[in-house]
């Protein structure tokens, strides 16, 4: 049953010289209630879209590896990525960026899936080799130091790692609890690539 509140309210108006007494309008508090909360709910979903500047969701990351190619075969063969572009920036370009000194970049696009909603994973060589050592733990290094990936399912995952001779670091897998396991590895240059999934 709605609440509302009714009140009887006198009013002076005189009609043939006498008094009446007329019902006022009927509030319902509940419906009320409603309104003020939806309206509540456009503005913070207004002011939230407002604050918001970015044009995509996703995100790319640029990684220079020491061989193109052989990057290129891990995360397509092993991994399970997929190319779905290349591009180029010439020497004077990079230089007029801030990108590099003297080296032209020629970049390969990776993704998860071939869909322009997916983030980039961009792959390039500028034919130097890395200035530090190949890290063991992801504690012997700052800055970016892994990745995750959620997969279906790990088995085929792991089924391509082990045909690629490529070492586990963690179990094969490691259980993580409510249907979840968990793979880890390193690319050729050492960046460790979680993977997290069913079996």
């Amino acid at each position: 049953m709605k609440r509302a509140c009714k009140r009887l309210t006198t009013l002076r108006t005189i009609k043939s010289g006498e008094f009446h007494t007329m019902p006022s309008r009927t509030y319902n508090f509940n419906g009320m209630k409603k309104s003020l909360f939806s309206l509540a709910l456009v503005l913070f979903t207004f002011f939230a879209m407002a604050q918001n500047n970015f044009s995509k969701s996703a995100i790319g990351v640029g990684v220079v590896v020491e061989d193109l190619e052989k990057s290129i075969d891990f995360y397509t063969n092993v991994i399970g990525m997929v190319k779905t572009g290349e591009f180029s920036v010439s020497k004077e370009q990079c230089t007029e960026l801030g990108l590099t000194d003297s080296y032209q970049l020629d970049v390969t696009i990776l993704k998860l899936e071939d869909s322009e909603e997916a983030s980039e994973w961009k792959l390039m060589s500028l034919g130097t080799k890395a200035k530090h050592p190949k890290q063991k733990f992801m504690s012997d290094d700052t800055g970016m130091q892994y990745i995750t990936i959620m997969v279906k399912h790990l088995q085929p995952v792991l089924d391509r790692i082990e045909k690629q001779g490529i070492k586990v670091l963690s179990g094969k897998p490691s259980e993580l609890g409510e249907n979840r396991f968990f793979l880890l590895v390193q690319d050729p240059d050492g960046t460790f690539i979680e993977l997290i999934g069913p079996k």
